[in-house]
C-alpha cells in the first residue's frame, strides 16, 4: 500500500502539534528566552524527518539569531537570520498552526536593519501567533 504524501504532511504536523514540547518550545521563543527555546526545537527538529523539518529549523535559526543579537554577534545573527527566513519562505504560511507570515515579516525587518547596520531597538521582537482554528461550515 502506497503512503499518500498529503497524509504524511498531515501526520508529522499532527504528531508536532500533539507534542507538549512544541507548545513549551512556543512558549520560551515567545518570552525571548533564546537559549532555552533552542534547546526545545532542536530536539524537535532532531526527530523529524519529514516536511515540517524546514519549519523547525527556521524557527531555531531565528531563535539562534536572536540569542547572537543578545550576545553583540550582529554578523553571526545577521546569517542565520537570512538561513531561517530563507527556510520559512518556502514552508506553507500556516506550518503547525502558527502564521509564518507574520513571523517572516518580523524577522525580515529586523534582517534589514543588520544589513544597513541600523539600530534594531524599538523593531518588534519575532513571536510566534498560533494562526486562528479554520471554521467548517455545517451542512
Amino acid at each position: 500500500m502506497r503512503s499518500n504524501p498529503e497524509q504524511q504532511v498531515l501526520t508529522e504536523e499532527q504528531e508536532l502539534l500533539a507534542d507538549t514540547r512544541l507548545g513549551e518550545a512556543m512558549f520560551l521563543f515567545n518570552s525571548g528566552d533564546w537559549y532555552a527555546c533552542h534547546d526545545g526545537f532542536e530536539s524537535l527538529w532532531h526527530e523529524t524527518a519529514g516536511p515540517m523539518r524546514p519549519v523547525l529549523q527556521g524557527i531555531l535559526q531565528i531563535a539562534v539569531a536572536e540569542l547572537h543579537l543578545e550576545r553583540g554577534n550582529c554578523r553571526g545573527a545577521t546569517i542565520l537570520m537570512g538561513e531561517g527566513l530563507g527556510r520559512l519562505k518556502a514552508c506553507s504560511p500556516t506550518a503547525l498552526g502558527i502564521d509564518l507570515v507574520a513571523l517572516i515579516n518580523t524577522s525580515m525587518q529586523r534582517l534589514l536593519a543588520l544589513q544597513q547596520q541600523t539600530p534594531i531597538e524599538g523593531l518588534e521582537l519575532p513571536r510566534l501567533v498560533k494562526t486562528p482554528p479554520h471554521n467548517r461550515s455545517i451542512d
